[in-house]
């Protein structure tokens, strides 16, 4: 295994000299702190850094236009203003900046921006969504690829990169990374069968079934000092290579990594567009956010469908679609003004409902479903639960009511004459003046993405590979 591992960092290195000669460019990477609250936001370039393998993006979309994500970033000639290149992404910090903590508090999060680098002097331009949803520039930093102080030094790396599945070129695939974290030294053997078993899990979901072989995919595990993730709520702080945590936001079962530096650093030994963190954990927790990563605690019951979930927010913006209950750290909206997500919708004008191309004309606009019963259904199995825990029930009950109360709610959300067709269903992204393309899906509950998330999904699947 150790002799297959060197095998794959020489293969890498090798490649990384025969793109140079090819004129392929190198991966450069903007480090920078993301500090604000609600009423402010400040920006501050921590370093550029030369990564040390190649580029590994479609060359021929270099320019983003699926309008996705909370912030946006354009490289551009610094002399022509001309845009080089471009992409959509979310992050922690935006994230953050919507819970209540923010009014009050002041957070820096470290960022990072990737791109082919430059062989011209460039404006990195950093925009962000206005009221209305549409990118206004906030910040821009000037990059010269000939300053002395771009960092070209190779990070430190103990760990095994793995070549798990291999389709072609980087830079004609989507290549999928995963990382490891909270494995220790004695751990690395399962680090390993645990990424095969989430990739293959993976790919068992529409689209990504169909589209394998526009995938590479990737691993690294490396060792970490403690074994786990930490759970601040019940006192329990491990050391691990990204500082994954439990209780983000004080949400118990949202599960984060907060280093991004160390992230970024290992993660550049191998090629990838996308990325998943691996928790060495059994508890329930998991977050996903676009452009940045996937994560999921792995032995938790029903972790791969969980981290599908995930990745749908991290690969391609999809909105979280459950509503009734949500328990979520955010602050709801105070206007309604339409999502960018491509699964959700305000029906400010239903005429122009964004995926209309895939609605029937039979289909009502709003479309009628059992919301008054599943509503009902989840009022009554909470009051249920309550009551049991008053009585000191034991937990294998309370455990079997909550598994009958699923299974009725489920049935809700698979009955009503419009349950396999697309239309605007209410309820969604928390709230009830929302609405989603479909009755079930993955990203509210079900067994797969509905039809509009795996349109969605094939659309960032053609901006990052090429047949």
């Amino acid at each position: 295994m150790r002799l297959k591992n060197l095998a794959i960092v020489i293969s890498l290195i090798l490649i990384c000299a025969l793109d140079a000669a090819a004129g392929i460019p190198a991966t450069m990477r903007l480090d920078y702190f993301h500090t604000g609250n609600a009423t402010q936001e400040l920006f501050s370039v921590d370093r550029v850094v030369i990564e040390p393998l190649p580029w590994p993006g479609n060359p021929n979309e270099p320019i983003d236009t699926t309008n996705r994500g909370t912030y946006f970033f354009e490289v551009r000639d610094l002399r022509s203003k001309h845009v080089l290149y471009s992409r959509g992404f979310s992050s922690i910090y935006g994230e953050w900046v919507t819970t209540d903590e923010a009014k009050n508090a002041t957070r820096t999060f470290h960022e990072s921006l990737r791109f082919p680098a430059p062989e011209v002097p460039v404006q990195i331009v950093l925009k962000k969504r206005d009221p209305q949803n549409a990118f206004r520039e906030i910040w821009s930093t000037n990059i010269d690829p000939k300053n002395k102080n771009i960092d070209t030094s190779k990070p430190p790396f103990s760990g095994r990169v793995l070549e798990i599945e291999k389709n072609g070129d980087s830079a004609l695939k989507v290549d999928l990374l995963f990382l490891g974290e909270g494995y220790t030294a004695a751990e690395q053997d399962k680090c390993e069968k645990d990424v095969r078993r989430l990739a293959e899990g993976v790919f068992t979901f529409s689209p990504f079934k169909e589209r394998r072989k526009d995938f590479n995919v990737w691993a690294i595990c490396s060792p970490s000092p403690d074994s786990g993730a930490s759970h601040p709520s019940a006192g329990i702080h491990r050391n691990t290579l990204f500082g994954s945590q439990f209780d983000v936001f004080g949400e118990e079962r949202y599960a984060l990594s907060f280093d991004n530096r160390a992230i970024r650093s290992l993660a550049s030994f191998a090629p990838y567009d996308v990325m998943g963190i691996v928790m060495n954990e059994k508890e329930y927790g998991n977050g996903g956010i676009f452009g940045l990563y996937a994560s999921v605690s792995i032995d938790y019951p029903g972790a791969i469908p969980i981290f599908v979930h995930e990745f749908g927010h991290h690969f391609a913006d999809l909105g979280d679609e459950y509503y009734f209950n949500a328990n979520v750290a955010y602050s709801p909206a105070n206007t309604r003004v339409e999502p960018w997500e491509p699964n959700i919708t305000a029906l400010l004008d239903p005429h122009e409902l964004k995926w209309r191309t895939l609605v029937a004309q039979s289909t009502p606009i709003p479309t009628p479903w059992p919301k008054e019963d599943y509503e009902n259904s989840i009022r009554d199995s909470q009051k249920q639960i309550e009551r049991m825990r008053a009585e000191g029930r034991p937990a294998a009950e309370i455990d079997e009511a909550r598994r009958k109360a699923h299974e009725t709610q489920e049935r809700y959300l698979s009955e009503g004459p419009y349950t396999n067709e697309v239309g605007a269903f209410a309820g969604a992204m928390y709230e009830n003046g929302y609405y989603r393309p479909q009755q079930r899906c993955i990203m509210i509950s079900g067994p797969e993405f509905c039809a509009v998330c795996q349109h969605a999904i094939e659309e960032i699947i053609d901006l990052y590979s090429q047949p």
